[in-house]
């Protein structure tokens, strides 16, 4: 195409609504190239069909989805980038949801002078000694999502292929997990048949323990929604009279989450537990 059929860089900043800055850091990351960069001058010119994606990145960016979001919807073809969006912004709203339910929580708490649980139902239950395959990263919860699924998966293929599992997968955070804290967190798969384990895998013994717990729906599976559910276990624990006597665990009986509806039970928050119920004690 000629140079003097494309846009300069200041009509198409003006017709985009986007600054110079925003161009050349879009074209830095990939995002919006120029059709044509003069050699001589670096000068940068577009083409007119390119302002529309222009006016797409800055719906986007309106919106505040990240930049490394709007790149890979901007370079998916039109049916599979709306997809990618609509997946994005599902997401967002779960993550919303959440966040608007702690904001309330944490508004109760002020106005309360004392720190709130939601009204979850608290068990206690006693877990026999177990031989489990695991697998133990340190990482932030943002890496969590993607791990923690895919280690529970290597760890219950293993299983399956030695005598199978003996019961559900659980992942015990050793440490906090989230922003600034990565753990570790060790992820377990109980084997059914010890003996048909192969000397070389990663083996260990859970010990039997006695443990409080609640189970919490897929809804409440999110971050950071699901602290809720921990808060609420720790402090039933506190009140009767009670002490840990491990780090918290996840357990997960249900096997496919992916297709389990938003109400629908998933997974139990527990923690092994210690000493005798106070006659104090609430639930």
């Amino acid at each position: 195409m000629p140079r003097d059929s494309l846009l300069s860089i200041g009509e198409f900043a003006r017709r985009s609504r986007l600054s110079l800055k925003a161009l050349r850091l879009y074209d830095r990351l990939g995002l919006l190239a120029p059709a044509d960069v003069d050699p001589g001058t670096g000068y940068r010119r577009y083409r007119e069909d390119q302002l529309l994606q222009a006016r797409l990145i800055v719906m986007m960016r309106r919106v505040e989805i990240p930049l490394a979001q709007v790149a890979e919807i901007v370079a998916a073809p039109g049916a599979v980038g709306a997809d990618v969006l609509a997946a994005y912004w599902d997401h967002s709203e779960r993550r919303f949801a959440a966040q608007r339910e702690l904001v309330a929580r944490l508004r109760a708490s002020l106005l309360s002078g004392a720190m709130t649980a939601d009204k979850y139902v608290i068990g206690e239950r006693d877990v026999p000694a177990q031989v489990v395959l695991t697998e133990k990263r340190s990482l932030r919860i943002t890496d969590l999502k993607a791990w923690l699924p895919d280690a529970m998966g290597r760890l219950a293929g293993l299983a399956g292929k030695h005598g199978g599992l003996g019961g559900g997968l659980f992942a015990i955070f050793e440490g906090e997990v989230n922003e600034d804290s990565d753990g570790p967190v060790e992820v377990c798969a109980p084997a059914a048949d010890p003996d048909c384990l192969p000397p070389d895998l990663p083996v260990r013994t859970e010990a039997a323990h006695r443990e409080a717990y609640t189970t919490i729906t897929k809804a409440q599976l999110e971050y950071p929604q699901i602290l809720s559910a921990y808060d609420a276990v720790a402090q039933w624990i506190d009140r009767a009279g009670l002490s840990p006597a491990g780090p918290p665990r996840e357990v997960y009986p249900c096997t496919d989450i992916a297709a389990a509806a938003p109400a629908d039970p998933v997974c139990d928050i527990a923690f092994p537990i210690r000493g005798s119920r106070s006659s104090s004690s609430g639930r």
